[in-house]
């Protein structure tokens, strides 16, 4: 029998979905005479008060005792508009919450038993980790819930909770699972900065230099200007870093025309395919902004080895970090694999992996202008953790000989 074309038929259509995305800034926010939360939980159901999950960090929690008092008296004062579907679920925070698949389960389980529907919102609060974290739960749960983030680090205001993106770990890899689900609202309340530590309020700025160095000159000269104000986390430089760190990033989101991340390129996390791994390599032990500033450091050497970026550029660069008190070295960049090849390495195929197709890294051309590669070699790689490790043990070494001499 002759061999005939196959007809193909196709029924298209193109859907176009519509996003807001809104960080408000409040102090106070739980508050009962501060409208904001009562007023975005409104909006979630015209007719009968909308029903709210609260997800807490246990850490925040523990840290400012009145906390879930506040929870629980500001929606009894507006219980007109709002209702505590049940007791706040307060949960660990931290890396290791996103370390199990249980902790989502968690989520969801209260989701179902309080009665959490498409028409209520789920609060989470507490740094990015958790953030993460709930999301995902929310996303999926009733194949989508309303969330709304209250950041609580530095790090979370200025960068990932002001995100649209939600995950957790698994396989060893860093948000392996996860969904892009845009929170109802952020809500940035200064206050709750109010008790974390010194090495955890620090951890912002890696992300500020980050975004600095890929988007705009001017902003890194301010945080040059304002290094020693922000290394004594004076409220206000802190303050000005996170909000221009959250306006630079979600006019990120909102121009580059790839929210979703469908392409190859992930210009925000400039300093990430190493930070990455370095987490893992660490158990998680050192902290994601602390990774970054580390991953910075050496994308900036590597760009200066290699021609791209020049040497006064990466050195301001290593300079900031080191003013606003980053250490840009830990053991765990030693670690070699079997056949003595570094494991750091393995980062770059695993951040490929992440997104697929060509192998695609945000470098430095200049300070502001962040630049494309499709491939790295090990070789510079291994030069610039080398100088680090040289910049690293010299200052250790002199700052143990002031401290003996009294001088710090």
């Amino acid at each position: 029998m002759p061999v005939t074309q196959s007809i193909v038929r196709c029924i298209e259509h193109t859907l176009e979905v519509r996003w807001q995305h809104r960080v408000f800034f409040s102090d106070l926010a739980l508050a009962s005479a501060n409208l904001l939360l009562r007023d975005l939980l409104g909006q979630a159901t015209n007719s009968v008060p909308t029903r709210v999950l609260f997800v807490v960090d246990k850490s925040l929690s523990e840290a400012q005792p009145a906390l879930l008092p506040d929870i629980r008296a500001y929606c009894a004062t507006h219980a007109d508009r709002v209702t505590l579907a049940c007791e706040p679920l307060v949960i660990d925070g931290g890396e290791r919450v996103k370390n199990s698949f249980s902790n989502v389960s968690q989520v969801q389980s209260a989701i179902e038993a309080c009665h959490i529907d498409q028409h209520s919102t789920v609060v989470a609060i507490g740094g990015g980790a958790l953030l993460d974290m709930a999301g995902l739960a929310a996303a999926t749960a009733h194949r989508g819930v309303r969330h709304i983030r209250m950041p609580t680090t530095t790090l979370s205001q200025a960068d990932s909770g002001v995100g649209v993106k939600n995950g957790i770990n698994a396989f060893g890899k860093k948000n392996f699972i996860g969904t892009f689900a845009p929170p109802f609202a952020v809500i940035n309340d200064f206050q709750l900065l109010a008790t974390l530590p010194p090495r955890d309020l620090r951890c912002g700025y890696a992300e500020a230099v980050k975004v600095a160095c890929i988007r705009d000159a001017g902003f890194f000269a301010d945080l040059e200007r304002d290094a020693a104000a922000l290394r004594a986390f004076e409220p206000g430089a802190l303050r000005q870093v996170i909000y221009r760190c959250a306006e630079l990033h979600m006019e990120h989101i909102a121009s580059s025309g790839d929210p979703f991340e469908l392409g190859s390129a992930r210009p925000l996390d400039f300093g990430h395919w190493a930070a990455h791994k370095l987490e893992q390599l660490s158990d998680y032990r050192i902290r994601h902004g602390e990774a970054v500033a580390i991953g910075i450091g050496l994308d900036a050497l590597y760009a200066r080895n290699i021609g791209l970026l020049d040497a006064a550029s990466a050195e301001r660069v290593l300079r900031l970090l080191d003013k606003l008190g980053f250490d840009l070295f830990a053991d765990e960049l030693r670690h070699t694999d079997d056949l003595h090849q570094i494991r750091l390495i393995e980062g770059l195929s695993e951040f490929k992996e992440h997104l697929g197709g060509k192998m695609t890294i945000t470098l430095l051309s200049e300070i502001g202008q962040g630049i494309e590669v499709h491939e790295m070699h090990p070789s510079a790689i291994i030069d610039g953790l080398r100088e680090l490790e040289n910049r690293y043990s010299t200052g250790r070494r002199r700052e143990s000989l002031l401290t003996e001499k009294g001088i710090m």
